[in-house]
């Protein structure tokens, strides 16, 4: 036991030593090295007060106050929680004023759902597009007993009809207007009702109103709601192929035969609708990372098989009336970076920001490095100059002045230019040049011991 006892004594005062001579060894060198070792540390404080900042842990985000966007956001919510980052969700009257919020850079929102065909501003600058993430048809509801059953709606025929088109400065409103408009249709009407969704949807429901202008996505309750009425028509856009050439932020979808309810053959012909996106865009200030996190948050969300979307169709850059930010171009041409596709969001984030912290700083390093070497040999040969300065001194004042008796007096002045030099670092960094002043110092040494240093030598 006694034996165990010492075994272990030994093997921890030897790595005691050993990290104790270590630390001696690295503060000695510090202190020969100091001045580079200084500007590292300040290279290194200038990179990291100049590097991209960690990601935020809070984001804010403009969804609405119900419908689709509001269960959207709550989708993009749960995502980003997986991954650390906390969404808060700012209820609004839809995406009028989410693109305001953007807009005014002094807002701390920065990121929010936009509806295609409210993005064109004139003070557009500093909001970015990450793509469009889903389709909002514009649906209208009428009810069925308005027309003969072989006589379908038509867009034009809106216009008799009392209807809802959604609360004044909404997506819904001012789509139906610009539609109006565009068929020369009058935007006055006392037929045209300023009520919200939900109200429209009541009001349609009970026979108080005709028909109902909604521009949703599909799975919105007040869309599932009227699908499945069936004392409601839904109107067809037989031409909508002029109206995606005429507004460019619309695409042509369709509803199939029997594509709400097979059994009952509902509808029972195709539907041809026109949509318009959703849009997810962002303050061009948001945090790359986050920015990336969005977009696989869409990904995930939205790229999935949807009633009018294919797998993987979103997200896409469909809509153009913002700018697209460099990150989502680069995801758009890259896909996923490599990081995030093995690593959680933070492990991946923070290895890709200390990558571009420690690649410029380690190209400042490596030469300031490499030349410790060179530095340290000339510090010593430094420390060996100025003792051959003080020998060339000596020598030159003994030989003005010598003076036999004092023989021992510069034998001893010698001895301790050889004992500084010996127990400097020099000794160790530069023996060769130690080596030949030790050889000099010996010479002029030797001459005083032969007494060949005299006044008057030189004559």
């Amino acid at each position: 036991m006694s034996g165990l006892k010492e075994d272990i004594y030994e093997h921890a005062s030897a790595i005691y030593e050993t990290i104790a001579d270590e630390l001696k060894s690295w503060f000695g060198l510090f202190k020969e090295i100091w001045p580079l070792a200084l500007l590292l540390i300040l290279a290194f404080c200038i990179l990291v007060w100049l590097a991209k900042p960690a990601p935020p842990t809070k984001v804010l985000m403009a969804t609405g106050t119900g419908g689709s966007y509001k269960a959207l956001g709550e989708e993009y919510q749960a995502y980003f929680e997986k991954k650390g980052i906390k969404i808060e969700l700012i209820p609004t009257q839809g995406s009028i004023e989410n693109l305001e919020h953007l807009i005014d850079r002094k807002d701390p929102i920065q990121a929010a759902l936009v509806q295609g065909g409210m993005i064109a501003s004139d003070h557009l600058t500093g909001v970015e597009s990450l793509g469009s993430i889903d389709y909002e048809p514009v649906w209208i509801f009428y009810r069925k007993n308005l027309f003969d059953e072989k006589q379908k709606i038509l867009d034009r025929d809106i216009v008799k009809l009392k209807i809802a088109i959604g609360p004044i400065g909404s997506g819904t409103h001012i789509h139906a207007l610009k539609m109006m408009e565009m068929n020369n249709l009058p935007t006055n009407s006392p037929n045209l009702l300023a009520l919200s969704n939900d109200e429209g949807v009541n009001a349609l429901e009970k026979g108080e109103i005709d028909a109902v202008i909604l521009v949703d996505g599909f799975k919105s309750k007040n869309v599932q709601k009227l699908i499945h009425n069936t004392d409601l028509h839904l109107a067809s856009f037989r031409r909508a192929d002029a109206y995606t050439r005429l507004f460019p932020y619309f695409e042509e979808v369709t509803v199939p035969m029997g594509g709400f309810d097979l059994g009952k053959n509902l509808p029972d012909h195709d539907i041809q609708l026109i949509s318009t996106t959703t849009n997810l865009l962002i303050d061009n200030r948001l945090h790359p990372a986050i920015q990336l996190l969005f977009l696989e948050a869409a990904k995930e969300i939205n790229g999935v098989k949807s009633y009018f979307a294919k797998a993987g169709e979103f997200p896409a850059y469909i809509n153009s009336e913002a700018p697209l930010s460099a990150e989502a171009r680069y995801f758009y041409q890259n896909g996923t970076p490599p990081l995030m596709k093995y690593l959680p969001f933070w492990a991946a984030e923070f290895l890709e920001r200390m990558f571009f912290l420690i690649l410029p700083f380690a190209a400042l390093a490596f030469p300031i490095i490499r030349s410790i070497p060179n530095y340290r040999l000339n510090l010593a040969r430094k420390q060996i100059n100025g003792v051959y300065k003080q020998l060339d001194a000596f020598e030159q004042n003994t030989i003005a002045t010598f003076d036999p008796q004092r023989r021992d007096e510069y034998i001893e002045v010698l001895n301790e230019m050889e004992r500084k030099i010996l127990s400097s670092k020099a000794a160790k960094i530069a023996t060769a040049d130690c080596y030949s002043l030790r050889n000099n110092i010996e010479f002029i040494r030797n001459a005083l011991q032969r007494q060949m240093i005299y006044k008057g030598r030189d004559n």
